[in-house]
């Protein structure tokens, strides 16, 4: 995988375990919370896609891609917070970061025609070897909701992925994800403003929170659509997963999270799964 598309990928996961790291402590937060942090991205990607749009020649066709990934991206979001809701993130980040490349390499090669190498297909078999180990335990292998609930967020990650991947091919990601986290704001409004006193309490209560994720889901995601432009999304979704070695260590030192000497062992096995697609 081209070296720009890796550096890409690393300043992602970093961005995406932070972010997941503060929706977990909002946990309770729901459909409210995502809608918060949904609208605030709006307002920060909004001036930055009009800009780019200005360099762009736009088609209505942008549209319709971007509000498909918009309710796909809700559907994340709102799964996602019930899986913290129920789970603690060093089983549910795992499990749903391992089983959405897992289910994007399979569909990619089905339905997008990509034929990865041998060293591409051995990586994104130890990256999602890797995130088992790190996340599933003898103590948490019973945990059923937070598993079914990770497993849950991990097909929408693997949806939306291939949605993106597809979208990108034609369309400036700024305009894409900025287009998309609008509409994103809009679909779950109507809630917001039949809850305006609990969404006022959410915003005083995890105010940072919102705000954190504003701004570095954009900037993970991003990031994730720029390596896609310029390498197969077969060798990007797995790749990507190296946010489980970091959202791990999160885990276990400000969550509280036990076991460190497994989770340690999963993401040296993420570790080489990645270096081995970067070698692919």
């Amino acid at each position: 995988m081209d070296l720009v598309a890796v550096g890409l990928v690393l300043v992602a996961a970093i961005a995406h375990a932070a972010w997941n790291f503060a929706a977990k402590r909002a946990s309770t937060g729901g459909a409210l919370f995502v809608w918060l942090y949904q609208a605030a991205s709006a307002v920060i990607c909004l001036p930055v896609g009009a800009i780019a749009l200005l360099y762009a020649e736009p088609q209505w066709s942008w549209l319709f891609a971007s509000g498909v990934s918009a309710v796909l991206h809700v559907a994340y979001g709102l799964v996602l917070q019930r899986s913290y809701a129920v789970g603690d993130m060093s089983v549910v980040y795992p499990v749903a970061r391992g089983s959405g490349p897992l289910l994007s390499v399979i569909a990619a090669m089905a339905f997008l025609h990509e034929r990865p190498g041998p060293w591409a297909l051995v990586g994104a078999a130890l990256v999602v070897v890797g995130v088992f180990v790190v996340g599933i335990g003898r103590k948490q292998v019973s945990i059923g909701p937070s598993v079914f609930y990770g497993g849950l967020t991990g097909v929408t990650i693997a949806s939306y992925t291939l949605w993106d991947a597809h979208s990108v091919k034609s369309m400036p990601p700024l305009i894409y994800f900025a287009t998309g986290a609008v509409i994103q704001s809009l679909v779950l409004a109507p809630v917001a403003a039949r809850n305006g006193s609990r969404v006022a309490a959410l915003w005083r209560q995890h105010k940072v929170d919102v705000l954190v994720i504003a701004v570095l889901s954009p900037v993970a995601y991003v990031c994730v659509l720029y390596a896609m432009r310029i390498a197969p999304v077969s060798m990007v979704a797995p790749a990507r997963e190296l946010s489980i070695v970091f959202g791990s260590l999160i885990a276990w030192r400000w969550l509280g999270e036990p076991d460190p000497v497994r989770r340690l062992t999963g993401a040296f096995i993420v570790l080489a799964g990645v270096a081995a697609i970067a070698a692919s």
